[in-house]
C-alpha cells in the first residue's frame, strides 16, 4: 500500500503532530519521498509528493510572507510541511502565522519533536517506500507465475482469465483485422465501439508500437502481438496498477508465443487449402457444381468470386539466391496472413505466375463482397496487386488470369489495379510503357486466350472494332456469314464480361486488340494511337 501522511502520524516512534485540525482527505495524501530544505523559496527544487522538513532558519515572521512561503511549497507539489522543534533551534512550537497560512492553503503542517532527528523521518519514509516496491514486485512475480502456468494450457483464454483474476483489468485478443479471438471472461464480449479506432491505428503500424486512450472514463490500451509479423492485438480495458503494469510485457510475450504456435499448428490446414485451390485451377473447364462444392467445403459460400494476385517482393531485388530465398519466405508469410484474413483461406504461392517473380506470387480466391482493398492495405501494403472481375466459381481461373495481367498496371499506378477500373485505358495510353500495356491487354483479353477457339474470337473482335462495328464489312473481311460474326462476338462478350453497346467496354477492347497487334509501339515511343471508332448501335 502507498505511504500516506496518516501512516507516519500513526508511528509512535516518530511522535509527529499536526498543528491544526487537518481534514482526513488531506491526511490521505501519498508521500513519495522526504527531503530537508531551509531555503526561503524551496518550491522549484521539488518534484511532487514530498514531505518537506525545515527548522525554519529563514522562515519569515510576517503573515503575508508566511503565506507566500506556504504557497510556494504547495505549488511545488509537496504533500505536507514539517517544522522541526527543539532546544537551540529557531522554534519550540509552530508560529501562529505559519499555522494560519498552512491551514488557509490546505497544506498539512506537522511538527517534529526535539528527540526525533530528521534522518529518522527520512529513513521511515524510504523504508516504507522500499516495502511498497517489494510488495509490487511480489505481486508482479506471483501474477507472472500464474500466467506462465496458464500458458502451458490450451489456447489464449486461460492466460487472459488469469490476468483478469490477478489484476482486475479486462483483456481480449483480436486478430490483425480486429476480430475477437478470446477474452478473459466466459461472456466473450466484443471490443467496445470506442476501441475500434485505437485497434485500427495499432494494426496499421504492425509491430512498431502500442497506443492507449481514455474514452467514456475508461482507459483502453492496445498492444501488438507477434514475433516477426503481426499475429494479433491485445486490448486491455481498465487501468493497471504498478504491479500489473510491470507484467504487461510478459503477458504480451506469452500471448505472442501462443499465436506463433497457433500459426505453426495451422500450417497443415493452410497447405490443404492451397492444394484445394490448385486442384480447382488445374481443371480448364470444371463443372459448375464441382467448383461450387469445393468452395463450400472451406466455407466460401459466395455466389460469385474473384481472383486476387499479389507480388510480395520487388523482382529486381530478388535476383540472387539469398534474396530469392528471402522473397520466397516473404511470399509464404504473406500467403499465411491472407489465408487468415479472407473467408475460406484459399491462398497459394506459385512461382509460375505472370512476371516470373523469383520468390513466386500469391494467388487468392475471395468472395465478391469482401473488401479486397482493405485486406491488401493491411497485409500487402505498397505491393503490386491485381484484382480480377467477379465471376462464377467455375470461371475463377479466368478472373485470376486477368488479375495477374494487372500487376504491371499496379506497379506503375502504385496501388492495386482492379479489372474494369474506371479510366484505366486512358491511364495506359499516357503511361506508354510496353510491359504495362501488354499486361493491360492480357487482363482484358485473357479470357479469350483460354478459350478453345480463342484466336478466332480475337480476330473477329479486332475486325469488328476496326470496321466501326459494321457487321457486313466484318463478315466480308473474314469471309464468314454475318451470323457467324455475331455468334463469335456474343461468345467473346460472355467470356470477357463486356458489352459491345457500352462505350467504355468498346474502348477498352479496342485498346487491348490494338496493343496485341503492335499498336503499343507508337505509345512506347511517345506517340499516341489514333482514337477508336465512335461507338455505334450494333446493326443487323
Amino acid at each position: 500500500m502507498p505511504l500516506r501522511i496518516s501512516d507516519l502520524l500513526a508511528r509512535s516512534d516518530l511522535a509527529l503532530s499536526v498543528t491544526y485540525d487537518v481534514p482526513p482527505r488531506l491526511l490521505d495524501r501519498t508521500i513519495e519521498a522526504a527531503t530537508v530544505s531551509d531555503l526561503p523559496v524551496p518550491g522549484k527544487w521539488l518534484q511532487g509528493g514530498e514531505l518537506l522538513m525545515t527548522i525554519g532558519l529563514l522562515l519569515p515572521g510576517e503573515p503575508a510572507a508566511c503565506r507566500a512561503y506556504v504557497r510556494d511549497v504547495a505549488e511545488g507539489g509537496a504533500a505536507c510541511l514539517a517544522l522541526g522543534l527543539g532546544q537551540g533551534l529557531p522554534y519550540q512550537e509552530a508560529p501562529a502565522p505559519l499555522v494560519a497560512a498552512a491551514e488557509e492553503a490546505g497544506l498539512p503542517l506537522l511538527t517534529v519533536p526535539d528527540e526525533v532527528p530528521f534522518i529518522a523521518v527520512t529513513k521511515a519514509v524510504f523504508d516504507a517506500r522500499a516495502d511498497e516496491q517489494r510488495e509490487v514486485l511480489h505481486r508482479a512475480f506471483a501474477t507472472q507465475r500464474r500466467l506462465t502456468a496458464a500458458a502451458a494450457g490450451d489456447g489464449l483464454r486461460p492466460m487472459l482469465a488469469e490476468w483478469t483474476a490477478a489484476t482486475g483489468v479486462g483483456a481480449a485478443v483480436l486478430d490483425p483485422l480486429g476480430r475477437l479471438l478470446a477474452t478473459g471472461d466466459h461472456a466473450q464480449h466484443a471490443p467496445p465501439p470506442q476501441a475500434r479506432d485505437l485497434i485500427e491505428r495499432v494494426a496499421a503500424r504492425g509491430l512498431r508500437g502500442s497506443a492507449s486512450s481514455t474514452a467514456g472514463g475508461q482507459q483502453l490500451e492496445v498492444q501488438p502481438l507477434g514475433a516477426r509479423r503481426l499475429r494479433g492485438l491485445l486490448l486491455l480495458t481498465g487501468r493497471p496498477d504498478d504491479a500489473a503494469r510491470s507484467v504487461v510485457p510478459g503477458l504480451v510475450s506469452l500471448l505472442s508465443l501462443e499465436l506463433e504456435r497457433r500459426h505453426l499448428r495451422d500450417e497443415p490446414e493452410r497447405r490443404r487449402r492451397s492444394a484445394l485451390l490448385s486442384e480447382l485451377l488445374a481443371a480448364e473447364d470444371p463443372a459448375a457444381d464441382r467448383a461450387r462444392d469445393m468452395l463450400h467445403s472451406v466455407g466460401l459460400t459466395a455466389e460469385r468470386v474473384r481472383g486476387v494476385v499479389v507480388e510480395p517482393e520487388d523482382h529486381r531485388e530478388a535476383a540472387d539466391g539469398a534474396a530469392g530465398e528471402a522473397a520466397a519466405a516473404a511470399a509464404q508469410e504473406m500467403a499465411a496472413d491472407l489465408a487468415l484474413a479472407i473467408p475460406g483461406g484459399l491462398v497459394r504461392v506459385t512461382g509460375t505466375g505472370h512476371g516470373g517473380a523469383p520468390g513466386g506470387i500469391v494467388e487468392a480466391v475471395v468472395g465478391e463482397d469482401l473488401d479486397v482493398r482493405e485486406v491488401l492495405a493491411r497485409f500487402a501494403p505498397h505491393r503490386p496487386a491485381g484484382i480480377g472481375p467477379a465471376t462464377a466459381p467455375e470461371a475463377v481461373r479466368v478472373s485470376l488470369r486477368q488479375a495477374a495481367g494487372l500487376l504491371a498496371v499496379s506497379r506503375s499506378a502504385g496501388e492495386p489495379a482492379e479489372a474494369r477500373q474506371s479510366q484505366a485505358s486512358r491511364l495506359l495510353l499516357d503511361l506508354g510503357d510496353r510491359r504495362t500495356l501488354h499486361g493491360y491487354a492480357d487482363s482484358v483479353l485473357g479470357p479469350l486466350d483460354l478459350a478453345d477457339n480463342g484466336e478466332e474470337l480475337l480476330a473477329t473482335l479486332a475486325a469488328w472494332l476496326e470496321t466501326g462495328g459494321a457487321w457486313d464489312a466484318t463478315s466480308r473481311r473474314l469471309g464468314v456469314h454475318r451470323h457467324t460474326v455475331r455468334n463469335r462476338l456474343d461468345k467473346a462478350m460472355d467470356l470477357t464480361g463486356r458489352r459491345l453497346d457500352d462505350p467504355d467496354d468498346r474502348f477498352d477492347l479496342w485498346l487491348a486488340t490494338r496493343i496485341r497487334r503492335g499498336g503499343a509501339a507508337a505509345a512506347g515511343t511517345g506517340g499516341r494511337p489514333a482514337p477508336p471508332p465512335p461507338p455505334t448501335r450494333p446493326g443487323r
